[in-house]
């Protein structure tokens, strides 16, 4: 017998396939409009019980990082997404960002190298989003 509380179960059916699919493209389409650097998203279906995709992207600045952040949570508003929490938002080298089914860690490039979430929980089997226009 194992004391302590029982684990709780992800109900990752909270958001339909396409609710969640519609919101990384949101948060993909939006940080690259604020100009952040080497965008990953990373599957965690199965993985995680705390969320069932992550993106990862660079900032060069905190000003840059907490507007990238502000205009997160307005698209996602947009879509419906109404509990959305950050982290870190003000002055800081790392902003989270979750919106439940998906976290968003944004990072200044020092901070990114430090804590690499990329080894930690993307296969190398994750592509990085490119960026088709430029």
């Amino acid at each position: 017998m194992i004391a302590g509380p029982k684990p709780r179960v992800r109900k990752s059916a909270e958001k339909s396939p396409d609710l969640l699919e519609r919101m990384q493209l949101a948060i993909v389409t939006s940080l690259e409009d604020d100009k952040a650097e080497e965008i990953v998203a990373l599957d965690l279906a199965g993985r995680a019980s705390f969320a069932d995709r992550m993106v990862i992207a660079t900032g060069l600045a905190d000003r840059q990082i907490a507007a990238m952040a502000t205009h997160l949570i307005e698209k996602l508003a947009e879509l419906g997404v109404k509990r959305v929490q950050t982290e870190g938002a003000s002055g800081s080298d790392w902003v989270l960002v979750d919106a439940g089914d998906i976290v968003v860690h944004l990072f200044k490039a020092e901070a990114r190298a430090m804590y690499a979430l990329e080894k930690m929980w993307g296969p190398d089997l994750d592509e990085p989003v490119i960026d088709e226009g430029g």
